[in-house]
């Protein structure tokens, strides 16, 4: 998947294990009041509640999910 700075993907919630893997740029994993940076080669694993990714540079990112 791939986002322009400033875009994000609307707030959701995954069923099992969901991993974010930055390939290029800068994300930003937000879940409630908690926020976590990523830059490319950190794996990020999504928590188990509601959360939005946002770009925080143009970036590229791979999810993997595993049930």
């Amino acid at each position: 998947m791939a986002l322009r700075q400033g875009e994000h993907i609307h707030e959701s919630e995954h069923p099992g294990e969901v991993t974010v893997h930055v390939l290029r740029g800068r994300v930003r994993l937000v879940a409630g009041p908690d926020s976590w940076d990523a830059l490319p080669g950190d794996l990020l694993v999504m928590p188990e509640r509601r959360h939005r990714m946002e770009a925080v540079e143009d970036c590229a990112f791979l999810f993997t999910t595993a049930r």
